[in-house]
């Protein structure tokens, strides 16, 4: 298992070029490479050329520190058939500074529209249709979260579509923090993802079905929001038991293909201390549940 950091805190003090330094410092091994307005943005297409990519491996090799994934979100599931297009081609070009990274893992979303359901499905697999021949080619796993507004954001029917689509090359991420969007049967969730379980994010999140649904209260009622936080392990309702040790069980911790990332977006004012903070209490929760 590799162990990685989320350096979306320091994208505003630092530059995309001093991350992996900035990570070797902070104790992690990896890092995990997600949308940065240098390199590949949300919902657009990547701003990295031939020579950017090249000097972000050169810094990493310098670091001693390895990218664990790659994470692009784009509007590969929208019902808009020009938007599912672009991300489609955005998507190309993401695999391929992948591969020039020398990364064989991405994660992503599953994006589309959760009030437009049917529709992003079959937005989804259209785009899979055209997409899994150059993953499988390339030899990239792909792993997908059912991110909070996303067409899909139940656990189960998340592991039921990507099971659908029926190739190696695809599995899912668990991000912690979503656990209570996800259906809050953690549990049920992992025994049922298996060995497609292939990476996690370890963050904090209050549960908002407490207090009888009124935990958060948005005006006017009955906006479709989708609250969740990203906090520093302990300081939500995740029982970080019940996940490090369904981890335990599934052999994660064991395997060479997992990834384990600390993704807190919350404190950006502790960034440093939050994350050596994560990364020793990740290996703590571990080593009980091992």
């Amino acid at each position: 298992m590799k162990l990685a950091l989320d350096p979306t805190p320091f994208h505003h003090s630092h530059e995309l070029l001093e991350f992996p330094a900035l990570v070797a410092e902070l104790g992690y091994e990896y890092l995990q490479l997600t949308p940065h307005r240098d390199f590949i943005p949300f919902f657009n297409h990547p701003r990295a050329d031939d020579d950017l990519v090249a000097k972000f491996r050169k810094a990493c090799a310098d670091a001693g520190v390895g990218v664990a994934s790659v994470l692009p979100v784009l509007r590969w599931s929208g019902p808009d058939e020009d938007a599912r297009e672009a991300a489609v081609r955005n998507w190309k070009r993401a695999i391929q500074i992948t591969v020039d990274l020398g990364v064989n893992v991405m994660n992503t979303e599953f994006s589309g529209r959760p009030e437009r359901a049917e529709e992003s499905e079959r937005a989804f697999f259209r785009s899979m249709e055209e997409l899994m021949p150059i993953i499988e080619r390339e030899g990239i796993d792909v792993r997908i979260d059912p991110h909070p507004d996303d067409f899909v954001e139940d656990g189960l029917e998340a592991v039921r579509i990507i099971r659908g689509v029926n190739s190696p090359n695809l599995g899912m991420v668990y991000v912690a923090c979503h656990t209570f969007h996800m259906g809050g049967n953690m549990s049920e969730i992992m025994t049922a993802a298996g060995d497609k379980l292939r990476l996690v994010h370890v963050a904090d999140s209050m549960d908002h079905h407490r207090s009888h649904g009124l935990r958060y209260i948005t005006n006017p009622p009955g906006n479709a929001v989708r609250v969740h936080q990203h906090l520093k392990i302990g300081d939500g309702d995740v029982d970080w038991d019940e996940f490090f040790g369904g981890l335990g069980r599934l052999g994660f911790y064991d395997r060479d293909d997992t990834v384990m990332v600390s993704s807190v977006f919350a404190e950006n004012e502790n960034a440093a201390e939050v994350s050596r903070y994560q990364r020793d209490t990740m290996l703590a929760y571990m080593g009980k549940h091992s």
